[in-house]
């Protein structure tokens, strides 16, 4: 899924010569009218008509690869920087969500030189907070 980003308020400001609050009632009426919506950074996304977006917290989206990429425990967890490419979000954001499976259990602490395995298979009844 590609993800196409607005330029920034500030980018807006300088480009049009605008006040700061009439770029930002242009994202708000963007919003309201479902065609972009807010990302972590103060940024914001185009979104695409049709487009699937999924809501659920990220750690309960990473938890997800275990099943749908059939992996057992003991085996080799995408590196966080194939997560953040994968997700469309920042490496810290990936690793705070990494974080939150390895105290779920699910996961094995990452160490340098040594990537995260599977310690276990989620449940279905299983969603680790976001």
């Amino acid at each position: 899924m590609e993800i196409s980003e607005l330029p920034a308020a500030a980018e807006l400001m300088h480009e049009y010569s605008v006040s700061r609050g009439v770029a930002l009632r242009v994202f708000s009426v963007l919003q309201k009218e479902g065609l972009a919506e807010p990302v972590p950074g103060g940024r914001w996304r185009v979104i695409r008509p049709g487009q699937a977006v999924d809501r659920r917290p990220l750690a309960q989206r990473i938890a997800d690869i275990i099943t749908n990429d059939r992996l057992s425990v003991g085996e080799r967890f995408p590196s966080t920087t194939e997560l953040s490419s994968r997700f469309g979000v920042s490496r810290p954001t990936v690793s705070r969500a990494l974080d939150k499976l390895e105290a779920a259990g699910l996961l094995s602490g990452a160490r340098q030189g040594k990537q995260r395995t599977v310690r276990a298979l989620p449940k279905r009844t299983e969603s680790p907070e976001s």
